[in-house]
């Protein structure tokens, strides 16, 4: 079993654990591209750190042709170049670049150097500058916090910036770092969790940092329209959380695949069964995950063996699938089962991506592909769907709202217009997915709601209001959950088109969520247009230890 590199554990110095959640591997596979290049092609990593490598400080023709090209608006790896501008300087960026030195590194890969931690960027990595640095320079250092003196070992060179592993902390932030706090193991290895050091009032007030920033740098409206962004809604459960797990396993070598069987008692060396290490694609084995669920992480162990027992049948790398579930094999109709009962309330783990899922938030009840999406954090959905609800009718509102009918695009199960239905007199829930629409009618069976109140449409994406024309716009409220990628600017044209009373928008992405709210009030400024103000933005904690998160913003139209 995998343990903390020796250089971390004292910051991984663990108590006891909890039954929890999504500890360090909470998410699929961690990125490697965490700066403006991307070098998933060119391992730059050494494993013998002591010889300096080859790879020195200027990057190859190749590494250097693809660096030309800044990233994607609103990626992982715009985002950080944001923060090492804020870092260097927009001037000192500025002549970097017009003097051709932003791809000349100060420093060598494998070089250990101490920096000065400047800001914790928006990724959740440490975002430092060298001592006695003579050249505008940045290095990314994960684990890491502002006001830190640490050693790093450099081991990739991008635009502007270095990124390296932390090999010890000189001088800590003792007001903000407290490795007592750590309840996972693989903490500091995991590439999971970045946050465990930190108290959860800690945790929320930098994500708070985070939608300020990404409203500040993607959302360029006039700061007037620009409402204070809200503090950071807690998760009632901030470590056994998580109801969805995904670890994964590469598959053995042909040479392997071709030799003797190995005994299917012992895990084989090359069979590692978890999530990517830091900042790299090799697989952390792991054997439990605080933030995971109880359920979950009791499956992974026999889920484990059976790997193990199976190892040599494997050709190619498989994602396991732990799913946090009520048992299914209880009846839901509320005329026949008591929902309070123990046997109503069992939690099972499913790990087949065909078989049903089933979940309560509040009142209701959700069945849905364990496959599919649904949100991995349920203590925080009832929180989160009543701040919504109260978003659209504000409990301090002077005035009857007038708002009647409800429009969920990106539906999904049908969680949020289930919810919200009991408010309005009409509910239509839109989705590309036939799937999930079947889930969502479902679901609203499985709810008690009649078919005159609430219906789940298929729309076409070059036209997804067209299956609501019916709806008054005056007296309808428009819910956008969409994917990471946020909005098109078909469907925002088709948004503003329709012109609805007010329009929540939550999301998982806030720099795309930013993005998009100022095109939509870009586009109010065009005669004809419907105009937006932005009422409120509001960060919520879906993802407890780890930087994620997400973000409900309202808006309302102008008239």
């Amino acid at each position: 079993m995998a343990t903390i590199p020796p250089v971390l554990e004292e910051l991984g110095k663990t108590r006891d654990l909890s039954d929890s959640e999504q500890g360090g591997p909470a998410s699929k596979r961690q990125r490697t591209d965490d700066g403006i290049l991307v070098l998933s092609e060119v391992d730059l990593r050494s494993s013998n750190p002591s010889k300096p490598s080859k790879n020195h400080k200027r990057l190859t023709k190749r590494q250097k042709k693809k660096a030309e090209k800044f990233a994607e608006p609103c990626s992982s790896e715009d985002v950080l170049w944001k923060d090492l501008v804020s870092v260097l300087g927009q001037d000192e960026v500025d002549k970097a670049i017009e003097g051709e030195t932003d791809m000349k590194s100060p420093f060598e890969i494998h070089q250990e150097i101490e920096v000065e931690v400047k800001i914790l960027g928006s990724n959740g990595d440490g975002i430092a500058v060298p001592v006695d640095s003579k050249q505008p320079w940045a290095v990314v250092v994960p684990l890491t916090l502002p006001g830190e003196r640490v050693r790093t070992r450099i081991y990739r060179q991008a635009r502007l910036h270095s990124v390296g592993d932390l090999l010890e902390v000189i001088t800590p932030n003792t007001t903000l770092r407290d490795s007592s706090r750590i309840q996972c193991k693989y903490f500091g290895s995991c590439g999971g969790c970045q946050y465990q050091m930190l108290s959860y009032e800690t945790q929320l007030e930098f994500k708070r940092e985070v939608v300020v920033k990404a409203f500040r740098n993607y959302c360029n409206i006039l700061s007037e329209q620009m409402p204070t962004i809200q503090p950071t809604a807690p998760s009632p459960l901030q470590y056994g959380y998580r109801t969805k797990l995904t670890p994964h396993f590469e598959a053995p070598s042909r040479k392997i695949q071709k030799g003797p069987r190995p005994p299917t008692d012992v895990q084989p060396e090359w069979l590692q069964i978890g999530f990517n290490r830091i900042g790299t694609r090799k697989v952390l084995d792991i054997e439990e995950c605080p933030i995971a669920s109880p359920v979950i992480n009791a499956q992974i162990g026999p889920t484990r063996e059976h790997v193990i027992k199976t190892s040599h049948t494997y050709t190619k790398g498989v994602s396991l699938l732990f799913r946090d579930s009520l048992d299914t094999a209880v009846d839901a109709n509320p005329d026949s089962v008591d929902r309070l009962s123990d046997a109503f309330n069992k939690h099972i783990c499913i790990t087949n991506h065909k078989e049903t899922c089933r979940e309560q938030v509040g009142d209701f009840i959700f069945e849905y592909n364990a496959g599919s999406f649904f949100q991995n954090n349920n203590s925080v959905l009832p929180p989160l769907t009543n701040y919504v609800r109260d978003a659209i009718f504000p409990p301090s509102a002077t005035e009857p709202s007038t708002l009647t009918h409800l429009v969920d695009t990106y539906c999904g199960a049908g969680l949020f217009a289930i919810v919200l239905s009991p408010f309005f007199q009409k509910v239509a829930g839109i989705e590309l997915s036939q799937d999930s629409i079947r889930f969502a009618t479902h679901n609203a069976k499985l709810n008690s709601i009649s078919e005159e109140k609430i219906s789940f449409r298929s729309g076409d994406a070059a036209e997804i209001f067209a299956v609501v024309r019916e709806f008054p716009k005056d007296q309808t409220a428009v819910l956008i959950d969409p994917p990471r990628k946020g909005c098109d600017e078909v469907f925002i044209k088709q948004l503003l088109e329709f012109g609805p009373k007010t329009v929540v928008y939550v999301s998982c992405n806030v720099h795309t969520q930013a993005r998009d709210i100022a095109q939509i009030m870009e586009r109010g400024k065009e005669e004809g247009v419907t105009k937006y103000r932005l009422e409120s933005v509001k960060g919520f904690d879906l993802f407890p230890q780890t930087a994620h998160v997400e973000s409900v913003a309202v808006l309302r139209r102008v008239d």
